[in-house]
């Protein structure tokens, strides 16, 4: 008798540890990052810790290559088949909300007071988005440049000015050491022109589109201080200081291997330049009149529009916001990590770590790309006049057929909602 009550229980437990199994709902999630095996190790491990946290919610990851990304999450939504998590742009996002991929995250806001503004999704005064890092450029030398010189070492307090950084840059072309002063990256294209180099138009003065209406770049994109802007940048090229054309390679290994003085370049590739120098500086962006300026705002979390389960989903999101695993991104792919206390707990973002400046550049430099639906029209146009630019192109002309075309895009989809 013993024996079969043993039995009874045994096969009983069993059934309820199925059935608790068992009421686990399943959550899908798409993610960029199949191409980084540490990106997707690190996820991996915060979904098992979710799943593991509670018995309602099941996390389940897909992971596509970055190139390929956004592409299929516009297919996945027309096709009506979007997941329950995704990610998405910081950028980007403000699209992806106008056009329906995405709703409001119901997380407790509370929790992300103190991240840093870039990794905060906010389009027309709601919470889309969020991000567990953000990233930052600097302007990157080494000590022994800056004394050969006989420059100023510029701080976050005292950056240098306009002038200043143009006296930099002619005496490393004058020192006839490099074959160019300046590496601005010009080997990337995409999404580098506008993050990397609208900031410079935004110091001058100008912006990309009118952020006081959304609704036009009218007299900020082809204004007096963005002609201005552009006869700099178009100088930066006709006098020899960057190349307009650039060789990958030169992007990937051309300042480590002494041919710029000077590389504007992210926190990405700042390990390396540090294993290959002892007296790397990571400067930040010169004051070009209206305040120095960099850009921010890198992939976040959100919960697609067509989920069934926004409650679930957003509580995965809000679990992933724990110090520990912003840390381990950022210890697993050298990104910033969203907080200070979680940059305490890193190697290179702690007090005095080696990459410490560029929390505190992104924290008060960063501005976000213009946050409007019409932003990924906006870039492209962008990209395409500054290279026309760097190349000899007319500068007012150039910069009035970049408004036109935006203003084209902004009207043809009234507005934006704007």
């Amino acid at each position: 008798m013993s024996k079969i009550v043993f039995l009874t229980g045994a096969l009983l437990g069993t059934m309820l540890s199925a059935s608790g199994a068992f009421a686990q709902t399943t959550l899908s999630m798409w993610y960029h990052g199949a191409g980084s095996e540490q990106e997707v190790k690190i996820l991996n491990e915060i979904t098992a810790d979710f799943n593991a946290s509670q018995s309602d919610w099941k996390v389940e990851l897909q992971a596509f290559p970055q190139a390929a990304y956004n592409d299929s999450v516009v297919a996945g939504a027309l096709a009506g088949n979007l997941p329950d998590i995704i990610d998405v742009d910081g950028p980007v996002m403000p699209n992806w909300a106008w056009s329906g991929y995405l709703q409001p995250l119901a997380i407790d806001e509370s929790k992300i007071a103190n991240f840093l503004p870039g990794t905060k999704g906010i389009w027309k005064g709601k919470l889309y988005s969020i991000g567990l890092w953000d990233a930052a450029v600097s302007l990157v030398t080494r000590k022994s440049i800056l004394d050969e010189l006989g420059l100023r070492e510029p701080t976050l307090e005292q950056p240098w000015t306009k002038d200043e950084f143009m006296d930099a840059l002619a005496k490393a072309k004058a020192s006839g050491k490099y074959d160019y002063a300046l590496d601005l990256g010009t080997a990337s294209t995409g999404e580098w022109y506008p993050y990397a180099f609208s900031p410079f138009l935004q110091s001058f003065g100008g912006d990309m589109i009118d952020r006081t209406t959304y609704t036009t770049a009218e007299g900020v994109l082809n204004g007096d201080k963005a002609i201005a802007f552009g006869n700099w940048w178009q100088s930066l090229f006709a006098d020899g200081y960057a190349e307009a054309t650039q060789d990958p390679a030169a992007r990937d290994a051309g300042f480590n291997s002494g041919k710029y003085a000077f590389s504007w370049n992210g926190n990405w590739a700042a390990l390396g330049t540090l294993a290959a120098f002892d007296d790397v500086l990571f400067l930040p962006a010169p004051d070009f009149g209206n305040g120095p300026k960099i850009g921010a705002a890198s992939w976040q979390f959100g919960v697609s529009a067509k989920s069934a389960h926004p409650d679930g989903a957003s509580k995965f999101i809000e679990f992933a916001l724990q110090d520990k695993y912003l840390a381990a991104y950022s210890n697993g792919i050298g990104l910033i990590p969203a907080t200070a206390t979680a940059a305490a707990m890193t190697e290179n973002y702690k007090a005095g770590g080696k990459l410490a400046v560029f929390y505190d550049l992104s924290a008060k430099q960063a501005l976000v790309r213009p946050v409007t639906p019409g932003y990924v029209v906006a870039a492209k146009v962008f990209e395409k006049a500054l290279a026309d630019i760097a190349k000899g192109a007319d500068v007012g002309a150039t910069l009035d057929a970049a408004v036109d075309e935006i203003n084209a895009d902004i009207q043809k989809n009234g507005n934006y909602g704007f």
